[in-house]
């Protein structure tokens, strides 16, 4: 088809530079997903579903939150949420895609400056491409870019708000950002801070509350959670001060022009948070699991990073997808990542631990690996 021609070169582009992507169906041990705590496939939680259906909870909410769309499970959902991580009040979206494109388009404004990680998820790209306000990159995890950057604004006449944008815990490199030092960097220059706890929520933290939860309720933080990673569910919480929260349901468009969540996924969010609170048990067996995985995958190269995504840095993008396809032959769900999901020249494995697998499946993973590098 000639209109779709240039598409068509587009993708054959990326098949001669081996980055092209397909979907593939899951098989073997779980080892890509970001269902950390196993709560996907929870009887509680299924059952936490069921119970709602029965007392009359629908599955689609028929329009917007501003119209017709805005359910009871809506609203206790985001009261919980606000209690449960401490802040002023939590709004819910679809997705952390939609959230994060929704904070950085939508509350920084015109003679605003944005200052993100480089290594910050793609939907605050996106957040930062569609805002009236001026965004710049630091480099990754490195405070002193960051207020380097600041400065620079500054000293060129810059008079704005500054909006700092950074993940608690990165989801390829698997390493934890320094919050304690941008909360200062934050407070020395009057800025809000705005930290996606994607893959944090429900893993670190008390009642798994994340690696920000003693920063939840402070008038200059607010904070991004999905419910769709260690949760199990869909969905993300936006938490922060109530003006914030307002000023997304009265102009974020990414919130006003989509149809409700469902309100059966808000009532399983609900669960979701009590399973956090009641089922510590669950994040000590991922932190054991997680070092275990340390010990065996750490002499094959994968970086020990204290967290559940351990990369394995190959590279290249061919042998990458090369040895991840030989680890799935071998019963192993793991998937190669390529550019431009992660920098150029570092293609790798990611391994993500999950209680979706035990330490045998990991030992197994190990000698796989083994195998499969050689």
């Amino acid at each position: 088809m000639t209109i779709l021609a240039m598409h068509a070169r587009d993708l054959d582009a990326l098949s001669r530079q081996n980055r092209r992507r397909r979907l593939i169906p899951r098989a073997g041990f779980d080892f890509s997903s970001n269902d950390y705590l196993g709560l996907a496939s929870s009887p509680r939680l299924r059952q936490a579903m069921t119970d709602a259906l029965a007392r009359g909870v629908p599955l689609g909410s028929g329009g917007s939150r501003l119209l017709r769309g805005n359910h009871a499970e809506h609203e206790a959902l985001e009261h919980e949420a606000a209690a449960f991580f401490g802040s002023e009040a939590a709004l819910f979206f679809s997705s952390g895609y939609a959230a994060n494109a929704a904070l950085l388009s939508t509350l920084p404004q015109r003679g605003d400056l944005i200052v993100a990680d480089a290594l910050i998820h793609a939907s605050s790209h996106e957040g930062m491409r569609l805002s009236r306000a001026e965004s710049r990159i630091a480099a990754h995890n490195d405070v002193d870019a960051f207020e380097s950057s600041i400065a620079g604004w500054r000293r060129d006449g810059g008079r704005g708000t500054v909006w700092i944008a950074v993940e608690s815990l990165y989801s390829m490199e698997g390493d934890l950002a320094p919050l304690g030092d941008f909360v200062a960097l934050a407070d020395r220059h009057n800025a809000m801070l705005i930290i996606d706890e994607a893959h944090a929520t429900g893993v670190f933290g008390p009642n798994g509350r994340g690696l920000a939860a003693h920063l939840d309720g402070q008038d200059n933080v607010i904070t991004m959670r999905t419910c769709g990673k260690a949760m199990g569910c869909e969905g993300a919480l936006v938490c922060g001060p109530a003006i914030a929260c307002d000023f997304l349901v009265n102009r974020g468009r990414a919130f006003i022009f989509s149809t409700a969540p469902s309100p059966l996924m808000a009532a399983g969010v609900r669960a979701a948070l009590q399973l956090l609170r009641g089922e510590p048990e669950r994040r000590a067996r991922l932190k054991a699991l997680v070092a275990h995985a340390e010990t065996v995958l750490a002499p094959l190269g994968a970086v020990a990073t204290g967290s559940q995504i351990l990369p394995v840095i190959l590279g290249e993008d061919e042998r990458t997808m090369t040895v991840a396809a030989r680890l799935q032959e071998a019963g192993f769900d793991v998937r190669g990542i390529r550019p431009p999901t992660v920098p150029s020249g570092t293609s790798r494995l990611r391994i993500s631990l999950t209680l979706n697998v035990e330490e045998a499946a990991v030992t197994a993973l190990a000698d796989a690996v083994r195998e499969a590098l050689a």
